[in-house]
């Protein structure tokens, strides 16, 4: 999963309470951490049954465990059945890669690996190597009939690392529905849901940094967003980036190219009821530029957005979708 730590997350909750004493929870999961909070009138401690859950979710989906069904599926296993995890990415990957025209495609795991973004080895960058990669890169290439997976062609190989993650958060979320509580925090990552209030009565509230090339550190906030039962997620180009030879290639590959993203947004926080889809969308937007992004947004409007990017002299500019305005205030340089 996305190797992100805490402090260098895309997106920070703030706990502060002054009423009844929350539940809080925290761990390291899918290669990131976690950070939850809830209230229990049982005072539960749910932590192990969490822990579990997230342990299960990796099995399905990590490409970083060698014998979980997705890393078995790309390796050509034979009789692989996937489960309720993986089905439910595929089928919303698919959503998500149409919607897109294709910005938006899971089936980019070789180009990520031969960049350096995943697991395997990083290959020497050659046209010639991504035009042949290339051959085998589309979602058209691979189909779900029933439990099984189907390929046009075996080298075609999955990567749900770009909202496994938010959808980890929605599975969380949906325990914590189902033990009967409902006013809490998820954070998977950097990746947020938030439902209910506190108990005085407040919304939940996160910040988004500035996108300032930053690997390990906290940014600066850019914005403060309230929260009641909504999810939220940030693609950014500003966390996972390699330097070769001065020049800058971004973690987000262009399945069209099959090279790292080149335009001027910068980071993309999507908000939606879902998180899996908010982290979907986020990196299908920051693949197809601003533009095509502001398009987009106006045709699915089941999606909110805050979108930061660079203007000609380099400096910050926002595009928000109406519906932000309700939820989220500017944070000045002096805050």
């Amino acid at each position: 999963m996305k190797k992100i730590l805490l402090l260098s997350a895309l997106l920070v909750p703030f706990l502060g309470y002054n009423q009844s004493e929350p539940i809080k929870i925290e761990g390291s999961a899918q290669g990131t951490t976690y950070h939850i909070t809830y209230f229990d009138k049982k005072n539960r401690d749910l932590q192990p049954e969490i822990e579990q859950l997230l342990h299960d979710f990796d099995k399905s989906v990590s490409t970083y465990i060698t014998n979980s069904i997705i890393s078995r599926i790309n390796s050509n296993q034979k009789n692989v059945k996937v489960d309720k995890y993986f089905k439910t990415c595929f089928k919303k990957a698919k959503e998500v890669w149409k919607n897109t025209n294709g910005a938006f495609d899971p089936t980019v795991y070789p180009l990520v690996n031969a960049w350096g973004f995943g697991p395997g080895k990083k290959q020497k960058i050659e046209k010639e190597k991504i035009d042949s990669i290339l051959k085998f890169v589309g979602f058209d290439l691979i189909e779900l009939k029933g439990n099984t997976i189907v390929k046009k062609d075996p080298r075609v190989a999955l990567d749900f690392n770009a909202f496994a993650q938010g959808y980890s958060v929605d599975v969380v979320s949906g325990f914590l529905n189902a033990k009967g509580i409902h006013n809490y925090i998820v954070e998977i990552g950097g990746e947020v849901y938030a439902n209910g209030k506190k108990p005085n009565g407040d919304n939940w509230s996160i910040g988004i940094e500035k996108p300032i090339d930053n690997k390990t550190e906290l940014n600066p906030l850019k914005a403060i967003v309230k929260l009641e039962n909504l999810a939220v997620a940030t693609s950014g180009n500003y966390r996972r980036f390699i330097i070769e030879e001065g020049v800058k290639y971004a973690h987000h590959i262009d399945p069209k190219t099959g090279y790292p993203t080149k335009n001027n947004l910068l980071s993309a926080s999507v908000f939606s009821k879902q998180c899996i889809a908010s982290d979907a969308n986020a990196t299908g937007i920051l693949v197809m530029g601003l533009e095509k992004a502001k398009t987009f947004l106006e045709h699915h409007t089941e999606l909110e957005a805050y979108l930061i990017y660079s203007d000609e002299k380099g400096n910050y500019q926002i595009y928000e979708t109406p519906g932000i305005k309700l939820i989220l205030s500017e944070v000045t340089d002096n805050e």
